[in-house]
């Protein structure tokens, strides 16, 4: 099974298991175990049929035709085990049933209860249509031979009763059919605020991927060029300084840590338990300033600009502003040539924060052949859309390179600084 193929499963099935949860609340106790345990429904309609049913078949026992009434009976309760599986089958093969029993009893006994359980799961397993339509076969059947029935044993009595009975057929037959109508509605409800669920919970998982993806690139990406910077600066300066050679050989070995620490926090959100990384950023102020001072190390000449009373608190906020940073500055390191000044600029104006990092290279970043994923540029804009920003970059009339970063401070954290 491919990773997006497992991905897309377990968000299924979290979703499902969630949706299930929630749902199984809102049933009940006793409908709940009747939705989990179907084989212990099936049993409860047959005994509910067999107590209703057999105490006229009983009576009607005293007829010529004795006990021939229970044949009838026992093969629609047979009959009614099968109903969630065919259930059309089932209702012609009880709704037939109906006219023999009427004759064998003389009009004492009679199947309609199992032709009402029988509706009921037509109307839920299959369309409105084929159910009404179902429901007049069954009424046809089952009161024509009602009405010769009883009109040989009601000649002149009470005439009207016929009318009363089949009045009560037809009603009976019609609750089953709109009960079965409305259970099946709830549940294709059910199914759809299912899917829904499982497409949020999958929309989330791509989200989730697409999250980790964009910070694995900015900590392979800055971590990488500036180590390749320091390696190259050793190897420049071994012969000529070798104690300049060994700071620059810390520095390098001090970068590889921090990316492996990075990966392993970015990675540490994909397990479960207590050693499980926290889903929260982590706050990136203090770790801007060591962000530079690795780029100076790596040969930048960065000069830094801060204007307005600082940062939010929000660490999320903080984060955004760092890898925006990191990212304009790696792209710096990877493309641009004889590099005298690079300006960076973080500056809070009222409630937005704009973020500039320009330099003076030779030659603009989009003729050079690129070493990268081409994602850079597009993670940036991803994290400044989440807070209403935006990013534009391009080539300087000098000939250097700009980024631009315009963010929305959430309005929640505009008046900290105040209170």
């Amino acid at each position: 099974m491919s990773e997006k193929s497992l991905v897309k499963e377990t968000a299924e099935r979290t979703a499902a298991v969630s949706f299930t949860e929630i749902n199984a609340r809102r049933l009940g106790p006793i409908r709940r175990y009747f939705r989990s345990h179907p084989q212990v429904m099936d049993v409860a309609v047959v005994l509910a049929f067999l107590l209703a049913t057999l105490p006229n078949v009983v009576l009607a026992a005293e007829l010529p035709s004795g006990w021939w009434g229970l044949t009838p009976v026992a093969v629609a309760a047979f009959a009614l085990f099968f109903r969630r599986s065919n259930p059309l089958v089932v209702v012609a093969l009880i709704t037939v049933l109906e006219p023999v029993i009427l004759l064998i009893s003389e009009g004492r006994g009679s199947v309609g209860i199992a032709i009402f359980f029988a509706l009921y799961t037509v109307a839920v397993k299959h369309s409105v249509r084929v159910a009404v339509w179902t429901l007049v076969g069954a009424a046809v059947v089952s009161i024509v031979p009602l009405w010769f029935t009883m009109g040989d044993l009601l000649p002149d009595e009470a005439p009207f009763l016929i009318w009363v009975i089949t009045g009560f057929v037809i009603t009976w037959y019609a609750v089953a059919v709109g009960v079965g109508v409305t259970i099946r509605r709830e549940r294709l409800h059910e199914n759809e605020l299912r899917e829904w669920a499982e497409r949020n919970a999958e929309l989330a998982s791509a989200n989730e991927r697409n999250r980790i993806a964009r910070e694995m690139h900015d900590v392979v990406a800055h971590s990488l060029s500036v180590m390749i910077a320091l390696s190259d600066g050793a190897g420049v300066v071994m012969k000529r300084d070798q104690d300049r050679a060994r700071q620059v050989l810390a520095e390098l070995s001090a970068t590889g840590r921090t990316a492996l620490a990075d990966m392993r926090r970015v990675l540490g959100v994909l397990r479960v338990g207590p050693d499980a990384a926290p889903l929260a950023p982590l706050p990136a102020g203090d770790s801007l300033a060591g962000l530079l001072e690795g780029f100076r190390a790596a040969g930048l000449p960065i000069r830094v600009q801060l204007s307005g009373p600082g940062l939010p608190e929000d660490a999320a906020f903080q984060m955004t502003v760092h890898r925006i940073v990191q990212e304009s500055l790696t792209n710096v390191l990877r493309y641009a040539k004889a590099v005298t000044t690079v300006d960076v600029l973080i500056a809070r104006l009222g409630s937005s924060v704009r973020v500039r990092v320009s330099d003076d290279g030779r030659g603009a970043m989009e003729q050079v052949p690129s070493v990268g994923t081409g994602q850079g540029i597009t993670g940036m804009r991803e994290r400044a859309a989440i807070y209403g920003g935006t990013v534009n970059c391009g080539p300087t009339p000098s000939g250097g390179w700009v980024v631009t970063a315009e963010l929305r401070i959430p309005v929640e954290n505009r008046q900290e600084k105040s209170a």
